[in-house]
């Protein structure tokens, strides 16, 4: 005997044994035991999910010799018949190759005469919406009101080309794809009964090549078991598929947990060796990362065993914010594909964007600082007092506000300085020193009071104004030089009598004096140690200022943690979020052991570990300064009564992202 493939051998004989439309059986049973037997059904649904199969099971329950029945016996020449395809009673027709009008007429000119072996005639049209337009106009009364002998199953896979006046005269029953759990549990009862020895991850594969179509599946399930040569195995199987297999996937995020560079690129070699697709790779891993998130949120939803365990280990070594990004970077990286020079190039610049992007969160003011691994690290140092908000703006700054439009709003590079009063006049300090944001402290009184300047007001450098703005001689000198020529008061009167005017652009007198100017990542007013101070306190952070350096060793050096001193040797520690500072600058060590020795005079070894952070680095206490100034200051605007007179006036909100501190 001929050997009978496996999606027809195993095609079901009864509703029982039917896999994953169990709203159809339900619909059509209850039909068939209360005798509410509707004469035309149309089936839709994708290939291979049952259409043809339920047909015949539903022409052998109404011919079945027990009588209509939901169970046919299967036993009786009227079942049987139909099993085999030889029942005169159940025609089955091709609308693809027969989809003319005259095809139908011939069709519907037997349909008249009475059955010839079973109770009813049963015309299965399948493809039903390849007919042409006359076809369907020539059966549409006959379709409407049929002989009761007759009954129509029409088939089809894209219901949208059939005439709204076929539907109308049909119960239609929409069949769903195949989930990939039934089509997996269906090849496991199929091979366990052909007796073939197969790996449970194979099949998950093979459901998934299948994509809901049980056929698709079954007739893959023949091509493995031939390529495998008796036995189903998932390597031979990812082989005749092409398809990347979970191993190569799984390794991917344990590298990744591990922070092993060496490992991803082991993976994408391995990978190339056997020509996978990295397309399918990225598809596959944005899958894997989708399910893991999902069973961090949900675990109830990922419902194999199996799979649940593999997935539970990534759960647990990953937060949600990174498997985000991971899917991001994933799905991109498979778009921008086609764009790298080559595949793998493009493959594994996506698993360097995985392994450099780590995000590592500035913790919130006033917590505890987190390691890589987002576990507490330590104690961290008290914040520094914090000064209270200003109740309300200075003099000055009211005076300056009230006769001018809202866009006289101008930034100085300097406080203004504070009213006098009535009993001291506030003296002005000759040169411009940045204050400290939390401070709001008055400048420095000088030693001696400042005369008025004589002669004729100096203009400001013709760099400093626009050529299209001239500046009135009133607006040539600054707050600060006002106060000294005048006094405060005197300054507070002349712009309080002066007329009305647009404010120009605020220009900033350069001062004869030096001004001390911190470093961009220092909080003004820091004070900096020296080197050998800085080392014998060991103030980490004031040594990284003092020593002055650049580039990525500075930003090597901003990362790690003071660990300790023992003799000649200092030890650092590196977070493995920013382990990649190391790896691409190898000499870093050697180039800072360089600098300390310049600096200190004496040599010393610089060691730096990987580890978690225990502490704080100067970038975390930089980063938690730069918040703490730019809260100051936002409060500060939100308490000048200017500021608040245009938000109730004219609705204004206060963007505080744009907010910088002096």
């Amino acid at each position: 005997m001929s050997y009978q493939v496996l999606a027809r051998k195993w095609r079901p004989k009864s509703f029982g044994t039917l896999v994953g439309q169990e709203h159809v059986v339900r619909a059509l049973s209850h039909a068939l035991a209360t005798g509410r037997l509707h004469h035309a059904y149309l089936f839709t649904g994708t290939r291979g999910v049952g259409k043809t199969t339920i047909s015949r099971i539903l022409a052998k329950a109404l011919n079945c010799e027990t009588g209509v029945t939901a169970e046919p016996c299967g036993q009786c020449e009227a079942c049987r018949a139909i099993d085999a395809d030889r029942f005169p009673d159940y025609v089955e027709m091709d609308a693809a190759s027969n989809r003319g009008v005259e095809d139908m007429a011939a069709l519907l000119d037997k349909a008249v005469y009475a059955p010839v072996q079973g109770r009813y005639k049963v015309y299965m049209i399948d493809e039903v919406h390849m007919l042409t337009g006359h076809a369907f106009n020539a059966m549409l009364k006959t379709l409407e009101e049929p002989p009761e002998h007759v009954k129509f199953i029409l088939a089809t896979t894209d219901p949208q080309k059939i005439p709204v006046t076929v539907l109308s005269r049909c119960l239609q029953f929409n069949l769903k794809q195949m989930p990939q759990g039934h089509i997996v549990e269906h090849l496991d009862r199929v091979l366990t009964a052909e007796a073939v020895p197969f790996e449970p991850p194979a099949l998950r594969h093979i459901a998934k090549a299948a994509n809901g179509s049980m056929r698709d599946a079954l007739s893959l399930l023949d091509q493995a078991i031939a390529h495998g040569a008796g036995k189903v195995a998932e390597e031979q199987v990812t082989h005749m598929l092409g398809t990347v297999g979970d191993d190569h996937l799984h390794a991917v995020l344990e590298a990744l947990a591990a922070a092993d560079m060496a490992a991803l690129l082991a993976v994408a070699d391995g990978m190339e060796a056997r020509s996978l697709s990295f397309d399918a790779a990225l598809q596959a891993l944005a899958s894997l990362l989708h399910r893991v998130a999902l069973y961090q949120f949900a675990p109830a939803a990922i419902t194999d065993p199996l799979e649940r365990s593999r997935v539970e280990v990534h759960a647990a070594a990953f937060d949600a914010e990174f498997l985000q990004l991971a899917y991001q970077i994933a799905i991109h990286g498979r778009e921008e594909l086609p764009l790298a020079p080559d595949e793998y190039t493009g493959f594994t610049m996506t698993l360097l964007r995985l392994h450099a992007f780590r995000p590592e969160q500035p913790p919130a003011l006033g917590s505890t600082p987190t390691g890589a691994d987002g576990g507490a690290g330590g104690e961290r140092r008290p914040l520094p007092a914090r000064a209270p908000a200003p109740a309300a703006a200075t003099p000055q700054m009211q005076s300056a506000g009230a006769g001018h439009p809202p866009n006289a709003v101008a930034a100085t590079s300097r406080p203004v300085p504070p009213a006098a009063t009535t009993a001291a006049p506030a003296p002005v300090s000759a040169a411009p020193v940045r204050q400290a944001p939390s401070s709001f402290a008055a400048p420095p009184a000088p030693a001696a009071p400042v005369a008025p300047p004589e002669g004729p007001a100096v203009s400001p450098p013709a760099g400093d104004v626009p050529p299209w703005e001239e500046l009135p001689p009133e607006a040539q000198w600054d707050e600060g030089d006002r106060a000294a020529a005048g006094g405060a008061e005197r300054f507070d009167e002349e712009l309080n009598d002066a007329p009305p005017r647009p404010a120009p652009l605020a220009v900033v007198r350069p001062s004869t004096a030096p001004a001390v100017a911190p470093a961009a990542d220092e909080a003004p007013g820091d004070a900096v140690l020296a080197a050998p101070q800085a080392l014998a306190a060991g103030d980490w952070r004031s040594l990284v200022r003092a020593l002055g350096l650049t580039g990525m060793l500075r930003e090597l050096a901003q990362h790690c943690e003071w660990v300790g001193l023992d003799g000649e040797q200092l030890e650092l520690r590196l977070s493995a979020t920013h382990r990649h500072l190391l790896d691409i600058n190898r000499s870093a060590p050697e180039r800072l052991q360089e600098q300390l020795g310049a600096a200190l005079g004496r040599t010393l070894r610089v060691r730096i570990v990987i580890g978690t952070i225990e502490g704080e680095t100067p970038a975390q206490r930089d980063e938690i300064e730069r918040r703490q100034r730019h809260a100051e200051a936002v409060a500060a605007l939100e308490c000048d009564p200017f500021v608040r007179e245009l938000i109730e006036r004219f609705d204004a909100t206060l963007l505080e992202d744009t907010v910088r501190p002096l």
